[in-house]
């Protein structure tokens, strides 16, 4: 038997988020029910709710950052129990059989990944729709549990921008005796820098602005360079072996294909596009250098990063805010007017 939920959804590509009632499926054998306690707000909740990428169906109901309390399990589920605190991330179910699904990287699903929002299930071809909404039923093998101890509004954001870039850290190898640099101090970025430094890895930030380096610091990084400072360029050359760069915006890479030491890789998990300027290819060839990209994470790779956090305290410098106050929010994170991350209390949906 569905169940009618109540959510803030976009209704086209320039209305503001509204509140929207809509029918959640009955409970499949593998399935939990989510009681949603607490949602992020990531920058992909922006970009599909204005079309921004194409494709969006509407209504669409944003929301790929969930922590919740399980209210009911299906008769197949033997992990998860009423009252058990979990999350949901930003895919609720792929094809399950390909090779990467079978090697546990379900992002990269041969058929497509599920997303948690604006795809179609697989089963009943309904519009998947996301956590600003009072309940979600999600297929066990999405869900994740969340460790005890961890606050539970900042855990939230580990579901996107914390597995975004726990990912690259882990399949590149950051830890001791590594030497990592992030670029940007965002969502995605101050999640790098904690995760990094929780790793063990020898951990720099780049930024465009001055003014970042007690924040930077704060978070763990043991140095700040100005990438627009020509000196503290060259004062780095050929010494990262890893660069995650997390500015979603077309961006010049080369001033930072120098401080790449031989074998070392630059990562992109913030910008989806053509490169402008283009890449030159001159230091990759001369050092061996490389220009990758990586998307979220697979299941294992979240829980393993959920519990790492669980391990050293590890959260999300979050502001909390109301249901009631999202369309503000989308355009204070368009003016990056947020340290770093928006999550909704959806005890306020209901007030």
């Amino acid at each position: 038997m569905t169940t009618n939920v109540l959510g803030y959804a976009a209704s086209s590509p320039t209305s503001a988020l509204a509140p929207y009632r809509f029918q959640r499926r009955g409970l499949r054998p593998d399935d939990v029910a989510i009681e949603v306690l607490y949602c992020g707000v990531c920058h992909s909740d922006l970009h599909t709710a204005r079309n921004d990428w194409g494709g969006t169906q509407y209504p669409v109901v944003p929301g790929h950052e969930i922590i919740g309390r399980v209210t009911e399990v299906g008769p197949g589920v033997t992990r998860f129990k009423a009252g058990d605190r979990v999350g949901v991330g930003c895919m609720v179910d792929s094809c399950r059989h390909c090779n990467p699904c079978e090697r546990g990287l379900e992002q990269y699903c041969a058929e497509g990944a599920t997303f948690t929002y604006n795809a179609v299930d697989r089963h009943d071809h309904t519009p998947t729709q996301g956590g600003y909404s009072q309940r979600v039923v999600v297929s066990d093998r999405f869900v994740l549990k969340v460790p005890d101890g961890l606050d539970l509004a900042g855990a939230a954001p580990l579901l996107c921008a914390g597995i975004t870039t726990w990912s690259p850290l882990r399949h590149w190898g950051a830890g001791p005796g590594r030497k990592v640099a992030v670029v940007g101090l965002g969502g995605l970025g101050h999640m790098a820098l904690k995760l990094a430094r929780a790793l063990g890895a020898d951990v720099t930030l780049f930024t465009r602005s001055p003014g970042k380096e007690a924040d930077a610091l704060r978070l763990g990084a043991h140095q700040v360079v100005l990438s627009t400072d020509a000196v503290q360029m060259v004062a780095v050359g050929g010494r990262f072996d890893l660069i995650i760069d997390t500015v979603p915006y077309a961006h010049d890479l080369n001033p930072y294909l120098p401080t790449l030491a031989i074998d070392g890789t630059l990562v992109l998990v913030g910008y989806l596009g053509d490169l402008d300027p283009l890449v030159n290819s001159v230091p990759l060839i001369m050092g061996r250098k490389a220009v990758a990209g990586s998307l979220i994470g697979g299941i294992p790779e979240t829980q393993e990063m959920l519990d790492f956090c669980g391990q050293h305290g590890i959260t999300s410098d979050i502001e909390v805010i109301r249901m009631q106050e999202i369309n503000d929010a989308y355009e204070r994170m368009l003016k990056s007017d947020v340290k770093y991350r928006f999550v909704i209390d959806m005890a306020s949906l209901k007030d």
